[in-house]
């Protein structure tokens, strides 16, 4: 009986088995590239991450020595390209600055910045709720809520916000 026999017996063991060795497989790489593999830090990070769950189901799903091997190498694959392009980024502002996206700034000391919200395409409603998420029972309380790179909103609170958090951060009073 063939490994990749589509009798009862023999799916659920391969299923089983094929799930255990590309999770192994994955697990591994992750080990070699480290955990920035999977970090949701830019927009690219994203896309990898759904491009290898899509990779993932494929792999596990073969019906071929062959077609796991074509999985196992894209998955591979897209470990280095992920690991090369995130060493460029941080060695090469310029490659950052093409690739990248720049946090936006959508409110600071309390005040909502209105046209950061429309060219976000942020409702005001999801501002509200993310403030709330954060804990937030008046807008006083409020140093800088951040649209980050990666969808995620961030709101910083207390008396003072250290300008360094702010550095990159399109819309930030001081910036031009």
């Amino acid at each position: 009986m063939s490994f990749f026999a589509e009798t009862f017996p023999m799916l659920p063991l391969r299923a089983f088995l094929m799930m255990a060795l590309v999770l192994f497989f994955v697990v591994l790489c992750v080990r070699i590239v480290g955990l920035r593999s999977f970090s949701k830090m830019t927009s690219f990070d994203f896309v990898l991450t759904v491009a290898m769950g899509t990779l993932l189901a494929g792999a596990v799903t073969a019906t071929s020595w062959e077609r796991l091997a074509y999985y196992l190498f894209t998955i591979a694959s897209l470990f280095l390209l992920q690991f090369c392009i995130s060493k460029l980024r941080v060695r090469n502002r310029n490659f950052e600055d093409a690739i990248g996206n720049d946090p936006r700034l959508l409110a600071f000391d309390g005040q909502i910045f209105e046209t950061a919200l429309r060219e976000s395409r942020v409702s005001k409603a999801d501002l509200f709720a993310k403030l709330r998420e954060a804990n937030v029972s008046d807008l006083s309380q409020v140093r800088a809520v951040v649209l980050e790179t990666t969808g995620d909103i961030s709101v910083l609170q207390g008396d003072a916000v250290d300008t360094r958090l702010l550095e990159n951060v399109l819309g930030r009073p001081d910036h031009e």
